[in-house]
């Protein structure tokens, strides 16, 4: 049976299946397919889903490899990557139990369904559909009985891996279409992984390239653009000013627009209703202070994010992360990085 990597060892190892060893056959350089003789990010564009496609007729197992631990933590690092075919059988994975260790998952559906609450919404993921989860969240994806779900992922973890990914699930939410160029681009990283990551520079390298094709491809589209001139000053005036009350009505004003079609226009274009946005935000300001300004009292982190009553503050904390703000700032890889900057 193929599982994820455990989360509780992810700082000293990570995991990937063996089938994507042998995708690549051994004309291949630097990690390309043989149908193609370019540069990396020259190339995806014109080759189709050839390493994809590779990928899958190569079935699945596993492989496990194991990297030595540097005295510097790497901002970007893989913490495993694969691919499964799950069919009528137990898959479930709910983001508030699976440690506090953070990391992401991005999971490209190639076939079949699976089923993603997040937060208080619910999706059906499909082929082309590329799920992007934060861990520890208040979420929750599986396989629902009769089901089938073929999917490849990579998970990753690190300072700039995380802060990209935050900026793509605060922009596009946590379902994206990506372009069939990236997809390609996503599973070479795996394959190069697999064949070439024998140090933990190289495996970051890789971890890295994989977060900014992603990047390229939600923040480089002209939609993504014309999108952003347009909510672009609210979201500069939320960010500016997450201490004060932030009515959806004083958003509409910034653009000029009804309170309801200013909602509607902000839902398209952010993946979610301004007053839900605005709370994440909030709530994102509260864990970079709990985190690197441990000299703050909860009480005030509260109060600067926004939350004028400390107990709602806890209790929406505990919703979305599992856990109250005192226990997410005082336990594992948390507390670590509040010692350290």
């Amino acid at each position: 049976m193929l599982t994820h990597v455990a989360e509780n060892a992810v700082k000293s190892a990570f995991f990937l299946p063996a089938a994507l060893s042998a995708v690549v056959s051994s004309s291949c350089r630097a990690g390309l397919c043989p149908k193609s003789a370019g540069r990396p990010e020259k190339d995806y564009a014109f080759r189709g889903n050839f390493v994809l496609q590779d990928l899958i007729a190569n079935g699945q197992s596993m492989r496990t490899v194991s990297l030595p631990r540097g005295r510097q933590r790497l901002h970007a690092m893989p913490t495993s990557a694969g691919y499964e075919v799950r069919e009528n059988e137990t898959y479930d994975w709910d983001g508030r139990r699976r440690g506090q260790t953070p990391f992401t998952v991005l999971q490209h559906t190639i076939s079949g369904s699976g089923k993603l609450r997040y937060q208080n919404r619910n999706y059906r993921l499909q082929g082309g559909d590329t799920l992007l989860v934060l861990v520890p969240h208040n979420h929750r994806y599986w396989l629902e009985k009769g089901d089938r779900w073929e999917y490849f992922w990579i998970s990753m973890n690190g300072e700039e891996t995380l802060r990209i990914h935050q900026m793509v699930l605060s922009t596009a939410g946590p379902v994206l279409k990506l372009q069939p160029s990236t997809i390609d681009h996503l599973a070479d990283c795996s394959l190069r992984l697999v064949k070439g990551a024998t140090s933990p520079g190289a495996a970051s390298a890789i971890a890295y390239e994989a977060a900014m094709a992603l990047y390229d491809d939600v923040f480089g589209s002209p939609a993504f653009a014309a999108e952003l001139s347009v909510m672009q000053p609210v979201i500069d005036h939320i960010n500016a000013n997450l201490e004060k009350p932030l009515p959806v009505s004083e958003l509409a004003g910034i653009v000029g627009l009804s309170r309801a079609h200013f909602s509607r226009s902000f839902a398209e274009s952010e993946g979610m209703p301004p007053a839900e946005f605005v709370l994440q935000q909030r709530l994102q300001r509260a864990v970079k202070l709990l985190t690197k300004a441990d000299f703050l009292p909860v009480k005030e982190v509260a109060i600067m994010c926004g939350f004028e009553d400390p107990n709602y503050f806890s209790k929406v904390f505990r919703r979305v992360y599992g856990t109250n703000p005192t226990e997410f700032r005082t336990t594992g890889m948390y507390a670590s990085i509040g010692k350290l900057r």
